[in-house]
């Protein structure tokens, strides 16, 4: 294999690592033989570190043999010794990672690394492996995590009808796919009326880990609701101060967290410039009236309009999938 493969091999096994990571990243690790075959594979996982565990698959390492990591190994000890000291023990001599630590308390692998006579390299995949970290990365940025904003509608914009009903918007194959995509997520916010309204539970529906679950608002909940059971944890932040809830998150440690509510929730999240991300499930039917996706985030005139950047679509079933993100300018812009 190319070095170009195995190290894209090392990204695709770190997105095992989604929702299961946090305070810290996402690390996909492999380790190859001098001729680019695959000896040894590992990604992080919340306890033991990728290379820790490629090197553990590996076994013998044998003379010539490089190790692909899509994060600079850290040169500290944290939930475990530094990674740097397995690595020098495991008798690597070359180490290629796509992107340097940005956290001080880490930084210094390839350093310390290089002192031990080992052939260093940097930067290769850089930009897919920033990606598909970003979570992590934009909470170092930002200091707060990255947060995405769900909705399901219909093509009038609607997300419940005229009465208030809501289920079922979308496909049951794209209800699948929100359940995947919670089972990535270290925490879903929801809002108070959302839970008395729905009553969700807000699970991965077994296709993962569950993520903690977030209940903001003032009004008091039924405390038979079923958000409340013992399938994951849940914080109920009884406030609608956007402060209360970033102060939560940060000493949680959250990497991503997924906004499943109504339109005034979210919305204020939107207008306070937290929403970095919104997915929209778009569903083949119009409700003529009802409840709007959005709320009013402050925008008076065309030209202030909050203008997203398409990442992706894909063709659910009968809906379409639509990722945006949206622009750290524009973001900072809304009022």
């Amino acid at each position: 294999m190319q070095d170009q493969q195995l190290m894209q091999r090392a990204i695709d096994l770190s997105c095992f690592g989604l929702g299961k990571t946090f305070p810290n990243p996402i690390v996909g690790a492999v380790i190859a033989d001098k001729d680019g075959q695959i000896i040894g594979e590992g990604f992080h996982q919340g306890a033991e570190h990728a290379e820790v565990l490629a090197i553990k698959d590996a076994g013998e390492i044998p003379e010539g043999a490089r190790l692909f990591v899509t994060l600079e190994p850290c040169n500290h000890i944290g939930k475990t010794p530094p990674c740097t000291d397995a690595i020098i023990k495991s008798g690597i001599k070359n180490v290629i990672y796509a992107v340097t630590d940005p956290n001080p308390i880490a930084a210094g692998g390839a350093v310390k690394l290089r002192e031990a006579g080992i052939k260093i390299e940097s930067g290769l995949l850089a930009k897919s492996a920033e990606v598909i970290n970003q979570d992590w990365l934009s909470k170092l940025a930002n200091n707060r995590p990255r947060f995405i904003w769900k909705i399901a509608s219909t093509l009038d914009g609607k997300v419940a009808a005229a009465d208030g009903s809501s289920k079922w918007i979308t496909s049951s194959d794209a209800r699948a796919d929100v359940a995947k995509m919670r089972s990535q997520a270290d925490a879903i916010l929801t809002s108070t009326k959302t839970v008395i309204t729905d009553n969700p539970t807000l699970t991965s529906k077994g296709t993962g880990k569950n993520p903690h679950r977030i209940v903001m608002g003032i009004s008091e909940i039924d405390p038979a609701a079923k958000i409340l059971n013992n399938d994951a944890p849940t914080e109920l932040i009884k406030s609608q101060e956007i402060s209360s809830l970033i102060e939560f998150v940060n000493q949680a440690g959250f990497n991503r967290v997924l906004v499943e509510s109504g339109p005034i929730l979210g919305s204020a999240l939107l207008a306070a410039g937290i929403i970095d991300e919104v997915i929209l499930y778009l569903a083949p039917t119009i409700f003529g009236s009802g409840t709007n996706s959005i709320a009013d985030i402050g925008i008076k005139n065309i030209s202030d309009r909050l203008d997203l950047t398409l990442i992706s679509n894909e063709v659910i079933e009968s809906d379409l999938k639509l990722t945006y993100q949206i622009p750290a300018k524009v973001n900072a812009g809304v009022k």
